[in-house]
Order: C-alpha cells, then sequence, then structure tokens
C-alpha cells in the first residue's frame, strides 16, 4: 500500500475531509483537530501500512507514523486542501475552529506540540552541532578562542539566538494568521535598540523601561534572544487582532491599512504586556522545575524520570521544551534534558528485552527497529508498536528511566545545548559530567532491559 493510499485511508477513517478541522505534525506524529470525534475508526486506522499506533489525547487525535511524517503530511494537506491562512478555506477552519472552546490544558498541550513539532529538526540540528563543539574543547581537540570555535558556535547558535523568529512562522501557521507579520513582531522583540538596552541595564538599573505616549506609558526592557513564551503568545494576540481589524476595515483599504493598523497594535501590545508577562511566565516555570531540585535532586529526578515515558506516549512530552529553553537562555545549561535522553535509553533497554520473548521472525524484527530508533531518539515505534502491547515492559521502562534520572540528577549532570535525547548525543556531555552521563546510560539501559525481561513472562507475549 503507497502512503497516498494510506493517507486516503487514514482521512476516511477519521470521518472524512469534512471533520478536519485542522491538522499538523510533530517529529512522528499526525495531529487532527475534528469536528465529532466519534467518527473515528480506531481499529481500522491501526490496520493500515505505516501507522504505528494512534490515540485520542489533549482533544486531538494523533496518529503514529513515525520519521517519515513530513511525507505523509504534505500527503494529507494535498488530499484535504490545506492551505495558508490568507485562503478562504484556511479562514474557513479558523472560524470553525474557534466554535469549540478547549480547555486551558489542553489548548496548552495543542499550541505547544504544534508549534514545536515543525522547528525540532532546527533546534536539533544546531543543539548537536553545539553539544559537539563543547566536546571538542573539552578534548582540547581545538582551542576555546579559535576561530573555528566562534565560526561553528555562530552556526549552532544562530537558531537558539533567533528562536522568536521560528516560533512566531511556526505559530502563524497554528493561530492561522499572516506567517510574516508574526515574523514582524519577533522583530520588534528583537531589535538591537531593545537587546543594547537589556544589556545597558545590567550596568545601569535606571534604564529600566522607555516610555510612549507622552512618556506615560512604559515599554519594560528585557532581552527577548532565545525566548519562548513572549512571541508564541504575542502572535496568539495577533491573530485575533488581525482578524477583528480585517473585520471592521472597508474592503477597499483592507490591503494597507489591515495589516498596517494589526502591526502597530500587536506591536505595541507585544512590547508593553504580553513580552514582559511572558518572561515572568518562563521564569517561573523555570523556577518551579528548579525548585524540585533545591528541595532533593534525587526526588526531583525520580519525578522527571518517571513522567517522561508516560508524557511521550501522551504527546505531552513537549511541554517540557519551553522549561528547558529557558533554562538555557537564562542559567546557560539545563538539567530536564539528560532526564530525557535517559528516558530514551530506558524505553530501548525495555524493547529490547522482549526480543527475547517475542515468538516469531516478523515480531523481532518490529522489535530490534523499535530498540534501535529508541536508541536514536525516536521512541514512538518503541512505545506504540512494542511497549503499550506489554505492559509490565512498559512499566519497566519508566522504573528505568527514573532511576537513571535520579542518578544523574544526584550528581549534577547537565546540558549546554539544546540536543536531541540520542545515543549519538553522548559526544555533547565530554567534560566534568561526562563519566556520571555514561553510567546513566548503563544504568537506564541494563535496569530496564533487566526489569522488562523478568516481568513480561512467555505466556504474556
Amino acid at each position: 500500500m503507497s502512503k497516498q493510499e494510506s493517507i486516503k485511508k487514514i482521512i476516511a477513517n477519521i470521518g472524512g475531509k469534512e471533520n478536519i478541522k485542522n491538522a499538523w505534525h510533530c517529529m512522528t506524529r499526525l495531529r487532527f483537530d475534528l469536528v465529532d470525534q466519534t467518527m473515528v475508526n480506531w481499529d481500522e486506522i491501526k490496520k493500515i501500512t505505516g501507522v504505528i499506533g494512534a490515540q485520542f489525547q489533549s482533544d486531538q487525535c494523533q496518529i503514529v507514523v513515525g520519521t517519515q511524517v513530513k511525507v505523509y503530511f504534505d500527503i494529507l494537506a494535498d488530499e484535504i486542501g490545506l492551505q495558508t491562512p490568507e485562503n478562504d478555506q484556511a479562514k474557513q477552519l479558523s472560524k470553525e475552529s474557534t466554535k469549540e472552546r478547549k480547555g486551558i490544558v489542553s489548548l496548552f498541550m495543542d499550541t505547544v506540540s504544534g508549534v514545536f513539532g515543525p522547528i525540532v529538526p532546527a533546534i536539533a540540528g544546531a543543539g548537536m552541532i553545539k553539544g559537539l563543539l563543547a566536546g571538542l574543547i573539552a578534548l582540547k581537540v581545538v582551542p576555546k578562542t579559535s576561530d573555528t570555535v566562534i565560526i561553528i558556535d555562530l552556526i549552532a547558535s544562530g537558531v537558539f539566538y533567533f528562536l522568536p523568529f521560528f516560533l512566531a512562522v511556526s505559530a502563524a501557521k497554528i493561530f492561522k494568521t499572516n506567517e510574516y507579520l508574526a515574523a514582524a513582531i519577533a522583530a520588534c522583540l528583537m531589535y538591537p535598540t531593545l537587546i543594547d538596552a537589556a544589556k545597558l541595564l545590567v550596568t545601569n538599573p535606571d534604564a529600566a523601561s522607555f516610555y510612549y505616549f507622552l512618556d506615560m506609558i512604559p515599554i519594560s526592557i528585557f532581552n527577548y534572544a532565545g525566548s519562548v513564551i513572549p512571541i508564541i503568545f504575542s502572535v496568539l494576540a495577533l491573530s485575533y487582532i488581525y482578524r477583528f481589524v480585517d473585520k471592521i476595515m472597508p474592503n477597499v483599504l483592507k490591503t494597507v491599512f489591515t495589516p498596517t493598523v494589526t502591526l502597530f497594535i500587536a506591536g505595541l501590545l507585544a512590547l508593553t504586556l504580553i513580552g514582559p508577562i511572558g518572561i515572568y511566565l518562563g521564569k517561573l516555570l523555570a523556577l518551579f522545575i528548579r525548585s524540585l531540585f533545591d528541595v532533593s535532586a534525587v526526588f526531583a529526578g525520580a519525578i522527571v524520570g518517571a513522567i517522561r515515558p508516560v508524557a511521550i506516549l501522551t504527546g505531552m512530552h513537549h511541554a517540557m521544551t519551553p522549561i528547558a529553553l529557558q533554562n538555557f537562555a537564562e542559567l546557560g545549561y539545563d538539567m530536564l534534558m539528560p532526564m530525557m535522553f535517559m528516558a530514551n535509553m530506558a524505553i530501548a533497554g525495555a524493547t529490547a528485552a522482549m526480543y527475547f520473548k517475542a515468538k516469531n521472525k516478523q515480531e523481532k524484527t518490529v522489535i530490534v527497529s523499535a530498540a534501535v530508533s529508541a536508541l536514536l531518539g525516536i521512541t514512538e515505534p518503541a512505545l506504540f508498536g512494542v511497549l503499550t502491547k506489554y505492559k509490565k515492559a512498559f512499566i519497566a521502562a519508566t522504573a528505568g528511566s527514573a532511576i537513571a534520572s535520579a542518578f544523574i540528577a544526584l550528581f549534577g549532570v547537565r546540558l549546554y545545548g539544546y540536543i536531541l535525547s540520542s545515543i549519538f548525543s553522548l559526544p555533547a556531555y565530554i567534560g566534568p559530567y561526562f563519566i556520571f552521563a555514561i553510567l546513566g546510560v548503563l544504568i537506564s539501559i541494563c535496569s530496564s532491559f533487566i526489569m522488562a525481561y523478568i516481568f513480561v513472562g512467555k505466556k504474556q507475549v
């Protein structure tokens, strides 16, 4: 069965084109916002060639198709006529999708997964380069002050410094608004005048604000480079402002004055209110996680490690990404991503154990492929294709993740740049925490493998 045929069957079994309000994808899943959730035929979807798993989570229909998700999504977009926000059909989809209001948690999860999914390749690739560079510097292969380091760091750090631009474009697609206006809002937040003022603020606390409108309304000064929450909420506000302005603007003036008025209002709102609130929200999120480490690093590691496999399974794992990025921006390092690494290795270990329990060659082939994929940082095939079938093995993966995460938290293992949680990420840990990172990986894989092998009897497989 070709991918085209698989997509046609997926569409048919989720209620047809008319049942799809919106669709997007992350690294391995097609995600749908549906009109009527009861029209989904889950049993038939799971039988479709290329489908690894399917579930309903956070008000989304999620269909796991693996690392070729972009290919599937492009075919899907053609089939359902998913177009740019300026097209009438996209506008209609946007109007329909606002009829039903979701809960705050569901809306947050939809937004985070939708925004971060498409840009993960950019931040993962840049993070890998940054991690490898840190390893080369630690091994003294290249001098820290050399031009080589400067150039490579420029390639790796550019994505994170200008992250608001990436997020703006991605968020605009989710909120069904103009991507270039969204990028313009990011440009407001990243303009050198504001960045330079934020740097000056370090030595001159009196330069805390700009003022406009007869010097009555203040604009707080922050460095928005690498920030996450301010631009996402600013683009959300932009989407509503654009629709409102476009609705009341006479047709003859829309082409010029709709974007003009929208950009002016949204820009001022972002600088005056949304941006500062977003900065403080990001700080609070990061502070909450860090407070767990202040209470007990082992406890924090165990909690984060235990919830990570469940979060991936339910599609909620992107919720930690803003916290990790906030830590990188504010502290220069992060301790959550090493725990995500441990979780992936635990999933790989528990999955590998099922190879020795499987009864036929076909099942063994699926298990080997899923285990290798998990080692490389893509865990959905292992979770949906293997561990959801063998519940005790999933428990073993969760326990292994918790144990290994608690171990590395005890020794303060951290990363200095975003990187994909893959076995090939180990060079990024070269330095004072390298030995503990290696031990953590061994603990994660071995403990989950042994527990899964013991817990799952031959009759259960």
